[in-house]
């Protein structure tokens, strides 16, 4: 039932290439000026251009640490082009270069996570941490791993730490959210949904999440406005459709219970086992 990954928070991130301290380049640095920039991630309007000017650095460029940044962030730009393999193959390369580095381990970690190869993952997320034991990132991602896995106990106690660490990630706010409603701390988890939604008013998840827990509670009403706020966001999010449908019947909307339980399952064959986990059918 889980709807993003990714996760989470668990997003890679573009380190920052500080290479050049000119206030006014002179002709012969501008274009590898604009490579910088590219790499850094200024332009955003597709992976294309930071894998480009990533690639010129990578090409141009001696420093050991230079390109250690450089293929990390070539990497961020190939993973987020779907394009895992040849990220992983950059984030290795990084590593290889700047041992100390811990972004790479992590952005690598998540590489692993996106393909479900879970112990490569987790020893990643873990030599991050070793690294830098206060990386809210590493923290998050793992605790994605055990939640993928069933372990709410210990997924829960890495997102508390990511939000002593970073308060401000309201994906880890919706994580923690359903991990407490599943497991039964309901008001914990409004507690949670709420923050989340708060600080990610465009995060369908979080709706899903909160629509979850009042429909544990026996909230109908509530669930249904819950479950409508995350279809506007998210029109075919299987869990907001079933747990829609299942309000619905329970009061008394039989048509539009059953034509949104028909609607998720084309989504998700096995969602009716999963709410079914839940306590909910």
């Amino acid at each position: 039932m889980r709807r993003h990954a990714s996760r989470s928070s668990a997003a890679a991130a573009t380190a920052a290439l500080i290479v050049l301290a000119l206030a006014a380049p002179a002709p012969a640095q501008i274009s590898k000026l604009t490579n910088l920039d590219l790499c850094n991630g200024k332009d955003r309007s597709s992976p294309d251009p930071q894998i480009r000017g990533c690639t010129a650095l990578i090409k141009s460029d001696k420093n050991p640490q230079v390109l250690a940044v450089a293929y990390n962030n070539r990497g961020n730009a190939l993973a987020a082009s779907g394009e895992y393999e040849l990220a992983i193959r950059d984030y290795s390369e990084s590593i290889k270069l700047n041992p100390g580095y811990a972004k790479p381990l992590n952005n690598r970690g998540v590489a692993y996570l996106k393909k479900s190869d879970f112990d490569l993952a987790m020893k990643d997320f873990e030599a991050a941490l070793n690294i830098e034991p206060n990386y809210p990132s590493a923290f998050a991602n793992r605790g994605e791993i055990f939640l993928k896995q069933g372990d709410y106990a210990r997924a829960l106690k890495d997102f508390d730490t990511v939000l002593k660490l970073s308060p401000e990630l309201g994906v880890v706010w919706n994580e923690r959210c359903w991990v407490r409603a599943v497991t039964g701390e309901l008001q914990g988890a409004l507690t949670d949904c709420n923050e989340a939604i708060r600080l990610e008013p465009n995060l369908a998840a979080g709706f899903d999440s909160r629509g979850l827990t009042h429909m544990k509670l026996g909230h109908w009403d509530l669930a249904i406005a819950d479950y409508n706020a995350a279809l506007r966001l998210d029109h075919d999010l299987p869990s907001a459709l079933y747990g829609r449908g299942l309000a619905r019947l329970k009061t008394g909307s039989q048509a539009a219970g059953r034509a949104d339980i028909a609607a998720a399952k084309r989504g998700n064959q096995k969602i009716a086992e999963q709410f079914a986990r839940y306590g909910l059918q």
